[in-house]
């Protein structure tokens, strides 16, 4: 009698070469676990991340690692206050062929399936905003013609303190359409040590790609069999309206601090993301602790202080830290 094939768990499959993405992030990147999660995350599920940071914490190195784990387009944009919108979009230039003239379309860097916006807050608004559909539609429009991006597409945005000179703050409608927002975290004595040892070695570690842009499209479309329970999705809305404050469930500082909540997008996200995480664990399905992992991340970006919050200059981060803390599980 024949024996029966056994087939390969998907789910287990596809951890398996996430975390052979993870570990050759982390051949590069000392520490920054979450950070790197997160990113990956989005990676999966096709998100935007902004990365925020001080100078010199690796936010740039994190991406350019991400690029060359994944055999995949990479384009760097540097933005600067006399950046313009054509500048990353494209434009319509005259070319000439057997004496003829015509316009034709030449591509920006924004065609690619992996970009860095580094330092994207300084840019001015003009030039921030031409981002806004490209983020939100995978696709550009120029001169009443628009174009598709290339898929996957993934744009991850870099920015300094926001209190930092030179810089335009990003406006609430382009930071709702990262799906996630992380920091950078400053480097404990033992990861400093091994950053120092890494960046002064004769020959500095780098990335080895680990995933072709085929097989990332092939990891994103298991997303759809991952189960999100009803507990899960109440969780995910319960977590969203704590953060509005004239809610009954908000806690007292949203209450004081908070002019207005998170969008809807701040639930998709955290429930995209989950799935992403429960994908990155070989889980088939969501569970509430994927969805409290990813809320700082994917709330905080998204809250609009109030007078009072900005005097005092609270952190949305701890805000959603005490949402979480009082919307049970």
């Amino acid at each position: 009698m024949a024996s029966e094939v056994v087939r390969p768990d998907p789910f287990q499959q596809a951890r398996v070469e996430y975390d052979l993405l993870r570990s050759a992030v982390s051949r590069v990147i000392v520490g920054q676990d979450e950070v790197i999660q997160a990113v990956l995350a989005a990676l999966l599920v096709q998100g935007h991340v902004l990365v925020e940071g001080a100078p010199g914490s690796g936010k740039t190195l994190l991406v350019r690692t991400l690029a060359e784990a994944l055999d995949v387009t990479f384009r760097r944009v540097q933005f600067t206050p006399d950046l313009m919108p054509a500048d990353i979009l494209g434009t319509y230039v005259v070319m000439e062929s057997h004496g003829q003239r015509k316009f034709e379309f030449q591509e920006g860097p924004l065609f690619a399936h992996l970009v860095l916006a580094d330092e994207i807050n300084r840019a001015t608004p003009k030039t921030q905003a031409a981002l806004l559909e490209a983020l939100e539609e995978a696709a550009v429009t120029v001169a009443n013609r628009t174009f598709e991006l290339p898929e996957p597409f993934m744009l991850v945005a870099t920015q300094g303190p926001p209190d930092a000179e030179g810089t335009f703050p990003l406006p609430e409608t382009l930071l709702d359409r990262f799906l996630l927002k992380v920091e950078m975290q400053p480097p404990s004595e033992d990861q400093l040590e091994v950053i120092l040892q890494r960046t002064t070695a004769a020959e500095p570690p780098a990335a080895r790609p680990a995933l072709t842009a085929q097989r990332l499209r092939e990891l994103t479309a298991c997303l759809a069999a991952i189960t999100v329970p009803p507990e899960a999705r109440r969780l995910a809305c319960r977590l969203l309206l704590a953060t509005r404050p004239d809610h009954s469930t908000a806690p007292e500082s949203v209450r004081q601090y908070v002019r207005r909540g998170a969008s809807p997008r701040g639930a998709r996200a955290m429930v995209l993301a989950g799935k992403a995480r429960a994908l990155a664990a070989g889980r088939g399905e969501v569970r509430g602790e994927d969805l409290r992992a990813l809320a700082v991340a994917a709330l905080a970006h998204r809250l609009a202080l109030s007078f009072e919050g900005h005097a005092a200059e609270i952190r949305p981060a701890d805000l959603i830290r005490d949402v979480l803390e009082s919307v049970t599980a």
